[in-house]
């Protein structure tokens, strides 16, 4: 049943990636691939916050079903290291190489704090005396 689960978390974090993208490019436009880095450091920070706060050592106890819902299927529909890549290349190709160089570096450094981020708020309220 697990693979339900992911399928349908797939499709709703395809869904929120094609709109969250879609929003960026019609307000920052679409030169820069904008939409692609801020899905990726989105994604990054849920799945970095979500598997500390259920992890072991986590405040949530979920079961398995739900973190392959979440952490698999949300976020693996959601993040777009795919787009990223490709759009990476076509600037590239393009000699477009600032740009080009700039989509890896912002994506990499922004979302390995985005998931440092996520983790550590996740830390800070597992650690919350109470409900």
């Amino acid at each position: 049943m697990t693979w339900l689960w992911v399928m349908l978390g797939s499709a709703l974090g395809g869904v929120s990636r094609y709109w969250l993208s879609g929003f960026a490019a019609t307000v920052v436009g679409g030169t820069f691939p904008v939409g692609t880095v801020l899905v990726n450091i989105t994604g990054c920070f849920i799945i970095g916050f979500f598997a500390a706060l259920t992890g072991p050592d986590g405040r949530i106890l979920v079961g398995n079903d739900t973190r392959q819902f979440v952490m698999t299927g949300i976020c693996g529909g959601y993040t777009t290291f795919s787009s990223f890549s490709l759009q990476t290349l076509n600037l590239a190709r393009d000699s477009q190489w600032l740009l080009a160089g700039a989509n890896v570096v912002l994506s990499v450094v922004l979302c390995l704090v985005a998931v440092w981020l996520g983790a550590a708020a996740a830390g800070v309220l597992n650690q919350l005396k109470g409900a």
